[in-house]
Order: C-alpha cells, then structure tokens, then sequence
C-alpha cells in the first residue's frame, strides 16, 4: 500500500456537528405572559437548547411576537392607540420578561417585521396555485355598531338548542351544544351589546380535507408523546376546509387583486413567524435549518397549540414548492395552576412579575417551575412550595454543599484544588448521575432533570459529612477528599447550568473557571478534572433564604387582589 494511502486511512473522520432547530410557540402580543405559559411552552424548551449547546449541537432557537388578529385590532380601539402601537407595547414586555427570566434565544422576533410579509403570501400563493384554496361566499354576523365582522369569540346570543340567553358564538356554556354563529337566537355584539346581521361576504378557505391521508402517514411516522398523536389523529378524523382570511385591516394583506379590507387570518400566518424569525435573524443561513433534512425540528408548546402545530401547520408545509421541514418532535405541555386555579389576570389570579423580581431571581423561579413542569398531567405553583424548594433545595442541598466545601478549602487547604487525585469510585457515581441527566434533558424531562441535579447534591453533601475533613489529620487523605468534593461541585455546575444558569455560572468561576461555562463541552467538562493546584476566589453565597413574612404577603396579595376584581 503506497505510504499516501496509508496516511489517508488514519485520518480521523470529523464529527459531523447536529442542527438543531427549536422553535417555542409565538406568545399572542394582547397582554403579559404569566409564569403557567413560561412553564409549558418556553423553559422547557430554553433547558434543551441549553443542553443541546452543551452537548456541542448547531443550535438554533426561535420565538418572537404573534401581532395580528381581531383582538388585537379590538383592544387597542379600547385602549386608545393603534394595533401597531398595542403590539409594541406587548412585544416589549414579554421580551424583557424573557431576559429577566435567561431565555437563551438565537432570535426573538416579532410578526409585524416587514419580512414576515412576503414570507406568509408566498405560501398562500403556493398552496392556492397547487389547488388547496379557494374562495367561497359565506354569511357571517355583522354589527352596524361597530362597523365590523365579529369573530364567534365576541358574540353572544340564545342557544338554539337549549333557550340560554348568554350562549357563546359557537358553543353553549349550559347544554354544552355546539353550532354555528349565524345560528344563535338575537344574537349580539360582545363588545358594543348592539344587535348582529348576517351578511355575506367573500373569504379563502384552505382545504385541509384534502391533507387528511397524508398527515395520517406521517403522524403514523413520528413517536410523538401518545397524548400528542391521539389529540392531532383525532383532527385528522375531521377535517374541513378552513377560512384563512378575515374581513379587516391588521393583518398579513391577501396577495390577490381586489381584496382590499381583507387580510389573512392570523392563526394561518403565525406558525409562519417561525421561518420568517429565522430569516430575520439569519438572512444568510437559514435555509440550513428551513430546507435540509438533517436537522431535528422540535417544537415546544402548550396542549392547547396542538393542533394547529401537529395537523394545520404540518398540512400547509405539504402543499409548498419549497421542501420546508417538518417538525420532528413536539414537546407538548399541560397547563400549570396558580395555588389549585388557573391563572387568570381579570380575576386578580396572578403573580405580579415586577414584584416578584424584586424579591426572587430567575433561577429560583426557572428551578421550581422545573421541578413541577407539567409535562404528562397539569401542576400546581404554590407559594408554599416555591419557598419549600428555594429553601430545602436550592439553599440546603445545593447552596449548601458549594459553600461549606469552598469555605473550608479557603480556609483549611490554601484555598486551591488539592494535588491530590480524586476518589474514582465516588466520582463515578456522581458521573452516573450527570448521565441520566443527560439522557432527562435529551427526552424534554425537566423534573427528572431537576432531581438529579438535587441527587449530585445531596451525594456532595453525603461524602463531605461521611468522610468528616475537619477530623482528617493525614494530608494526602484529606486532599483526595476535598479534590473529590470539587469534582463533584464542577459537575453539580454543568448538569445544573442548563435549569439554573447564573448560579452555575457563579460555581462555575468559584471553582477557578474564566470562561463562560455555557461555551464548555459537556462530555470534555465530565472528562476533565480541575487542574491541581488551581487558585480559587473567595466563595460567595448562590442562594438566599426565602423568609416566611414575604411568601405570606404573596399569599395575601393574591386574595386582596381576587376580592377587588370581584369587588
């Protein structure tokens, strides 16, 4: 064999570095997001993209602003200001609620952004060309108060069914029927109280009958949580065609002649934020993520977004000339609960954000919305438990295993990592721990997660008080022991980063660390020890206690709040 070609043989193959495309669902810019929506769709998903960076994946992380529709236009009328102006409001808002809370976003985006246009009319265009739309004249309520049509979410009227007075737009709160609007008894305007005529009007309809094979192949293809496959099979079994334009002027315009006051309807346009947020942010490269397939796609989401990602997106990407990706997974959601009731802001039943962050940081609310993700049944935040968890996790296990091991070593051993080598067998099963880990963040499972971050804790703590080095006398015995501890502290640090991301920074640099440690490698972290010798800074507190005087305030303010909204 000539000696070039031996030489090629030994050329070790490259690593072929994974994309991976994360996208949580665009929060609607009609108000301030609460911590149940952080929960479901956004801290789940930042902890992947963490994890994914880590583990030395092409990270790309999408979410902005969904700024169009109906309630939008409504609110703003209310409010006194333009659509544009509402969204700005709300666009700000929720953006800097995600920097407060550490949301690691490759690009935040917003769909009011001028490329986000050209991005929605190309796929009307396309799907209308394949033949998946067309027009129809139908009869919608119309109110000569407000000089619009009214979407079923603001009109009420007589159930034609049951006789109830104060029947929704398309379903009955008593007899639970479910109708048409045109079909209520008197029905009236939510908003003004005046009476509705039917009119007719011209409108698109997507024909998503015409996708129903095929989405069911291809859910039959993906291992989808059950509940997600049922949930998306079940709209499989009947689906229609579908209006995607509304009569108004906020909005994406219809590229068609003639259609002016008419616009495309916003639950068409926004999963299409994900592509064009994708544009924005890399109007150079983001067809490595949009138009390869090797990327893995995961969405993340509530479980009421189901279907409109898993059946109505998924069917609008079919009918493209473009061969956009498809998701591969979505990390669906169930609701999380507000002390045993669902978040409500026009009850009262909310947190207030700017006061929490006042008192609390993000990673006590990022650690406890972790360990009660509601990821296979709704979960409850309870003031109660918030201070439980602060206290007896993040303080008492964690806290407290870094700042009795760094003080100690301040102060009894120089201040440096020991030359000593570690205790391999303790270590090993740290590691162990750090690998299921792994393997919890891979599969979207935050609790699990969370736990074994506390597990790393707790057997930091174990080891520190079996093997007692306050009572070592020999050197070299009490160096393995506290170059053990470090090593444990170093893990505690990567496998935590990801859920608690400024504490295990701070570890992180108390350790002796100058880099940032979200730019490490996680297996290079786990496989390299801490250099011996190593001066280390002076230890600093990672956790306060969280006092009862200020949890029962909390509490009181919730109640004072409810009484005056009934009030």
């Amino acid at each position: 064999m000539p000696p070039t070609a031996l030489k090629e043989n030994k050329r070790p193959k490259k690593r072929r570095v994974p994309k991976v495309l994360i996208t949580s669902a665009l929060p609607y810019a009609n108000g301030a997001l609460h911590f149940g929506h952080i929960a479901g769709a956004y801290l789940p998903a930042d902890c992947y993209a963490r994890f994914c960076r880590l583990r030395g994946d092409d990270v790309l992380f999408i979410c902005g602003s969904d700024e169009y529709g109906i309630p939008i236009t409504i609110n703003a009328e209310m409010a006194g200001r333009t659509p544009q102006q509402h969204v700005d409001i709300f666009h700000k808002v929720n953006k800097d609620l995600f920097a407060q809370l550490r949301m690691s976003f490759d690009n935040y985006s917003r769909t009011s952004w001028k490329g986000h246009i050209p991005t929605v009319q190309e796929f009307f265009t396309d799907l209308l060309n394949n033949g998946y739309i067309e027009p129809r004249t139908t009869k919608q309520l119309y109110s000569e108060k407000d000089g619009r049509f009214l979407a079923d979410r603001y009109v009420t009227g007589t159930c034609p069914k049951c006789g109830f007075d104060a029947a929704r737009g398309d379903e009955c709160p008593k007899c639970a029927a479910s109708y048409e609007a045109t079909d209520l008894i008197n029905p009236r305007s939510k908003i003004s109280g005046g009476p509705l005529v039917a009119k007719p009007t011209k409108h698109w309809f997507l024909r998503f009958d015409l996708f129903a094979e095929k989405l069911r192949e291809w859910i039959a293809t993906k291992n989808w949580k059950p509940s997600v496959t049922h949930f998306a099979m079940s709209y499989v079994d009947d689906l229609k065609a579908r209006a995607i334009t509304r009569d108004g002027e906020w909005g994406v315009p219809i590229p068609l002649p003639d259609t002016e006051g008419k616009v495309l309807y916003v639950w068409f346009d926004a999963p299409i934020g994900y592509i064009s947020a994708t544009k924005e942010g890399f109007p150079d490269t983001w067809q490595n993520y949009w138009l390869k397939d090797d990327v893995q796609y995961v969405q993340f989401l509530g479980k009421d977004n189901i279907p409109f990602h898993a059946v109505f997106f998924p069917a609008m990407v079919m009918g493209q000339n473009k061969p956009y990706k498809q998701v591969d997974d979505i990390a669906a959601n169930e609701f999380l609960n507000l002390e045993g009731r669902q978040f409500s802001k026009s009850d009262g039943w909310t947190i207030d954000l700017d006061r929490f962050f006042e008192h609390f940081t993000a990673d006590q609310i990022r650690y406890v919305l972790a360990a009660n993700a509601p990821e296979t049944q709704d979960s409850e935040f309870t003031w109660k438990d918030f201070q439980t968890r602060c206290n007896s996790e993040l303080l008492g296990k964690y806290g407290n295993l870094a700042n009795r091991v760094l003080v100690f070593i301040a102060n009894k051993a120089e201040g440096r990592v020991p030359e000593q080598e570690f205790d391999t067998d303790f270590i090993n099963k740290v590691k162990e721990l750090a690998k299921l880990a792994a393997e919890a963040y891979s599969t979207y499972h935050l609790r699990k997660a969370s736990q074994l971050v506390m597990e790393i804790a707790a057997a930091g703590n174990v080891y520190f008080d079996g093997e007692k080095p306050w009572k070592i006398e020999d050197p070299a015995k009490k160096g393995k022991v506290l170059r053990s501890c470090l090593e444990c502290l170093k893990i505690l640090a990567l496998v935590s980063s990801p859920i608690v991301p400024d504490a295990a920074q701070k570890l992180w640099q108390m350790l002796g660390q100058k880099e940032a440690l979200s730019k490490e490698n996680w297996d290079a972290v786990l496989k390299t020890p801490l250099k011996a010798g190593l001066a280390l800074p002076k230890p600093e507190v990672l956790f306060k206690r969280v006092e009862d005087a200020i949890i029962q305030e909390e509490i009181d303010k919730l109640a004072i709040l409810t009484a005056q909204k009934q009030g």
